[in-house]
C-alpha cells in the first residue's frame, strides 16, 4: 500500500518504466476522467446541444486505427513467426537479457497504449449524442482492457502469455475498423449481413483465447503466470456469454428490437 501512495507499483523484474507504467496514477486519473465524461459530465454538456458532425474526425480515426493496428499485426507475427522469441507451446515472458526483449517491450506496449486511444470511441458517442451505444458491456470492456493491460505489464512484464492472444485482438481490431471505415463511406456496407459476420468474428476471437488458456494449462511443465491464466479464462467466458446473448437476440430472435453494440 506504501508504494502505491508513493506512486511506484513496480512488481514484476522488469525494471523498464515506460510512461504510464510504473505508477498507477496516470492509468487511474485517465480512467476516472473517462468515465466522469462519459456518464455524467460528457451527457451534461450535450444536453441542450445538437449533436457534433464528426464523420470526418472519425473517418481518420478509424484510418489510423486500421494503420496502427496493422504495424503491430505485422511485428507481432515476425516475433511470432519469423524470429520465433517464443516456445509457442508454453509462452512466457522473455528473460531481461534475451536479445529480443526490447522488440517484446515495444510491440507489448504499442498494444497497452492503444487501449487507452480506443477510449476516443466512446468520447465520440457522446458528442454525437449516440448514448444507446454507451452499454454497460461496451464501458466494462474498456475499463477491463486499459487497466486490465497496466495490472498485466505491472505484476507480470511486458508480453508472455498474453501475446498472441492481443495480436489476435489487433487483427480482429484491424478488421473492424477496416469495417467501420468502409461502412462511412459505402451505406451498402451497413447490412445487417455484415455486422452479424462482425459479431461472429468477435466470437471465436474470445473462443480462441479460451482454448488457447485451457491448452496452456494441459502443459505440465509449462510456468505461465496461473494467475493470468486464470483471470484471462473468466474474462473471455464472461465476453462469449454476453456476445452470444447479444447475438442470439439481435440475430436469431425476429420480432424484437435489436440492440446495439460495438466492442473490440
Amino acid at each position: 500500500m506504501a508504494d502505491i501512495l508513493n506512486g511506484t507499483l513496480l512488481i514484476s523484474e522488469d525494471p523498464v518504466q515506460l510512461p504510464l507504467i510504473g505508477s498507477p496514477w496516470p492509468a487511474l486519473t485517465i480512467i476516472s476522467l473517462y468515465l466522469l465524461f462519459v456518464l455524467k459530465v460528457g451527457r451534461k454538456i450535450m444536453e441542450d446541444r445538437k449533436p457534433f458532425d464528426l464523420r470526418g474526425v472519425i473517418k481518420v480515426y478509424n484510418i489510423f486505427q486500421i494503420l496502427y493496428n496493422s504495424v503491430i499485426l505485422i511485428g507481432g507475427l515476425h516475433f511470432l513467426f519469423v524470429l520465433k522469441a517464443y516456445d509457442l507451446s508454453c509462452i512466457i515472458t522473455l528473460p531481461l537479457d534475451h536479445e529480443y526483449k526490447n522488440r517484446e517491450r515495444f510491440l507489448t506496449y504499442a498494444y497497452f497504449i492503444n487501449k487507452f486511444m480506443d477510449l476516443m470511441e466512446t468520447f465520440f458517442f457522446v458528442l454525437r449524442k449516440k448514448d444507446r451505444q454507451i452499454s454497460f458491456l461496451h464501458v466494462i470492456h474498456h475499463l477491463v482492457m486499459s487497466l486490465g493491460g497496466y495490472v498485466h505489464i505491472t505484476y507480470n512484464g511486458y508480453g508472455g502469455t498474453l501475446f498472441p492472444l492481443c495480436l489476435l485482438n489487433v487483427a480482429v481490431h484491424v478488421i473492424m475498423y477496416s469495417y467501420y471505415y468502409l461502412s462511412s463511406v459505402n451505406k451498402a456496407v451497413q447490412s445487417s449481413r455484415w455486422k452479424k459476420c462482425i459479431t461472429i468474428v468477435q466470437l471465436v476471437q474470445f473462443v480462441l483465447v479460451l482454448s488457447n488458456f485451457i491448452y496452456t494449462l494441459r502443459q505440465p511443465n509449462c510456468k505461465a503466470s496461473r494467475r493470468v491464466i486464470y483471470f484471462g479464462m473468466s474474462v473471455a467466458t464472461t465476453f462469449i456469454l454476453m456476445f452470444t446473448n447479444f447475438y442470439i437476440h439481435a440475430y436469431v430472435l425476429t420480432g424484437k428490437k435489436k440492440p446495439e453494440l460495438k466492442v473490440q
